[in-house]
């Protein structure tokens, strides 16, 4: 091994922590804004499908708590759900031990645009990945894995 690979890898990056982040955040940016075009219906902004994505996953939840998950203002998240109320993607129904609150939850209709957003991501990605060797499929799993330690830190 030379002394440049050494420095910089097979690949000439290098795997100094300053020079990694910024390879890493270069692609990470450039792939989830290719997975972010991959969406059931091009009228549901990122932001909107962001508040579909955590009713999918959390069910029934507030505007304030969906506010926080997401790190907006409440009045911001309160256009967020109206939108989506106007599109039938999301309703809203009495919190039923806070009389003031309400909890929104996905319709039908929300629901498909969630799975249809998340076939056509996964169908794309799925596609990727299969033109590359099974070798760097391997290393790619055990990023995903790293990744996953570092969001989870």
């Amino acid at each position: 091994m030379t002394a440049t690979e050494q420095d910089h890898g097979p690949r000439g990056r290098s795997d100094a922590p300053g020079a990694l982040s910024a390879d890493l955040r270069v692609s990470l940016m450039r792939i989830v804004r290719r997975l972010r075009a991959e969406k059931s219906d091009a009228d549901i902004s990122d932001t909107q499908y962001a508040v579909l994505g955590l009713l999918s996953r959390h069910g029934a939840l507030t505007a304030a708590v969906l506010a926080d998950k997401e790190r907006v203002r409440p009045p911001s998240m309160t256009r967020i759900v109206g939108s989506l109320l106007e599109a039938g993607l999301v309703e809203r129904a009495a919190h039923p031990v806070d009389g003031r609150a309400q909890l929104v939850t996905l319709t039908a209709a929300g629901a498909a645009a969630v799975d249809e957003t998340r076939r056509r991501r996964d169908e794309w990605l799925c596609h990727q990945l299969s033109a590359l060797p099974a070798e760097d499929r391997r290393v790619l799993a055990r990023a995903a894995v790293l990744l996953s330690e570092l969001t989870d830190s």
